[in-house]
């Protein structure tokens, strides 16, 4: 049938089945410890505030470090991938990663945990993209690809539900350090098995050269235009920190495109993998989709903090319905995207998501149903949306030729990284205005801090990601190709 994908026996082989159960093991535990970074600091920040002497305009920066390293890099990271092979850069990642947390850990002063922070950053953007590149690598086949991603995802959804559970849990029982400890000994046996089983990627002919002017470019480019998005919060959209932060970091990206289809050598960004129709359709989908959806575990855990009055711990514990959901979202998307094409899994599981967003923010509200909002909406949005990841990146990593494996890895990760980036400044931004428009409309209602008044904003946050997630299934619909191979 159109858009399905064959099924296919794994290798008879027992050291071909050995090999592939090791390179999938490595790539969700590298993926795990990357994801589960982005929730459970947040959960620590308050503790180290108190800790370390951050001031209200300083603590931010503990996750803004991470983010803008992170997010500029990744580009790099996937070319390295390509360029010194997986393995190199497996065990590089790793090793800037997890030392990067055990100085986090062990920082005294804000300046040592901000440095600290930023160096994980760039660790951390070098080995997401290695994680990828194994898996589409590896598993060539259509079928068992579509499955191996699906667990990929499912795992980094694990990480990403544990994350405030876990934190919780650490910091009341043995503090914030160990919020950065607790991965530390994970990464330490990746990089253990990792240097003692993984292959040495042999390449044929001379090695490429690493485009560094085209590097610097796409790494201060994307810097920029993530600093000012999440600047925007806080100093306003037209202010001129956020409007010279976006210009200077579009013009920088703008300049990334000539040199990189003139002037570079060996390109950082080949432009012709974006040829295929299956790549580019689906980054374009994955952005709208990131767009409304990495801000929902904010969003939902704050509501549940200003509206509800929970405490940190038990808003993370009551977010644990929808982690659950993305899970088995994650791990029935592989079987789904086998069965109906990369296309319709992805409208599918996107229009899920949309319709679960519509009923948060219709069951949300001062007296709003904990089972309603967030076990019932909630869980169908976590179902869908985390569904959807698997026959995305399956989309946007179909056809890829082999020496590019790592690039289309770092800019499928360039991409989730930016929309979640763009999405949170402009959920906020919502939200924000609309609890000050109630506010404005009802005199005596408390004003905009007022639990009603943030009910309202949340309202229409949510409703934005409704719309966000939809016009990614309509996007799927009309642009990706019903073979996700073509």
């Amino acid at each position: 049938m159109s858009g399905q994908v064959a099924m296919a026996a794994p290798p008879a082989d027992p050291a071909v089945r050995r090999r592939e159960r090791l390179v999938m093991a490595l790539a969700c535990a590298g993926a795990f410890v990357v994801i589960l970074d982005a929730t459970i600091v947040s959960v620590a920040l308050p503790d180290i505030r108190g800790a370390l002497g951050f001031s209200p305009a300083t603590l931010p920066w503990v996750v803004n470090a991470y983010t803008l390293a992170f997010a500029g890099l990744l580009l790099l990271g996937g070319r390295c991938a390509d360029v010194f092979g997986r393995r190199t850069m497996l065990l590089a990642g790793m090793a800037i990663f997890t030392v990067a947390r055990l100085a986090c850990g062990l920082a005294v002063t804000p300046e040592m945990l901000l440095v600290a922070r930023a160096v994980q950053g760039a660790g951390g953007a070098l080995l997401m993209p290695v994680t990828l590149s194994l898996l589409t690598a590896t598993f060539t086949d259509p079928a068992r690809r579509a499955r191996m991603l699906g667990t990929w995802s499912a795992v980094g959804a694990a990480g990403a539900a544990s994350g405030p559970v876990l934190g919780g849990v650490l910091i009341q029982g043995a503090g914030w350090r160990w919020v950065f400890f607790v991965t530390v000994p994970l990464g330490m046996l990746i990089m253990i098995v990792a240097a003692r089983e993984l292959p040495r990627q042999e390449t044929a002919g001379p090695r490429p050269r690493l485009d560094l002017v085209g590097a610097a470019l796409a790494t201060a480019g994307l810097a920029g235009v993530v600093y000012g998005v999440m600047r925007a919060g806080v100093a306003g959209w037209a202010s001129p920190e956020v409007v010279g932060s976006l210009a200077g970091g579009a013009v920088l990206l703008g300049v990334l495109l000539p040199h990189q289809a003139r002037w570079a050598g060996d390109p950082l960004v080949a432009l012709g993998i974006f040829r295929l129709r299956a790549v580019s359709s689906g980054n374009v989908v994955m952005f709208l989709h990131g767009l409304g959806f990495f801000a929902s575990p904010i969003l939902l855990s704050l509501y549940l903090q200003d509206v509800h009055h929970w405490s940190p711990l038990r808003a993370g514990l009551g977010y644990l319905p929808v982690g659950i959901a993305m899970f088995a979202g994650a791990q029935a998307a592989g079987p789904l995207t086998v069965r109906l094409g990369a296309r319709r899994a992805t409208v599918a599981c996107c229009l899920a998501g949309a319709a679960g967003f519509v009923g948060v923010a219709a069951f949300l509200g001062v007296d709003g149903s904990y089972v309603l909002t967030v076990v019932v909406a909630g869980g169908l949005f976590g179902f869908g949306t985390a569904a959807a990841f698997t026959p995305i990146t399956v989309a946007a990593t179909s056809g890829v030729p082999a020496g590019q494996n790592g690039l289309a890895a770092g800019v499928l990760n360039t991409v989730r990284q930016t929309s979640g980036a763009v999405g949170l400044a402009v959920l906020s931004t919502a939200s924000a205005a609309a609890a000050s428009g109630w506010a404005a409309a009802h005199p005596g209602g408390g004003g905009r801090d007022a639990p009603a008044a943030l009910a309202h904003g949340h309202t229409v946050a949510f409703l934005v990601s409704a719309g966000c997630v939809a016009a990614a299934a309509l996007v799927a619909a009309l642009t990706m190709p019903a073979d996700a191979n073509r």
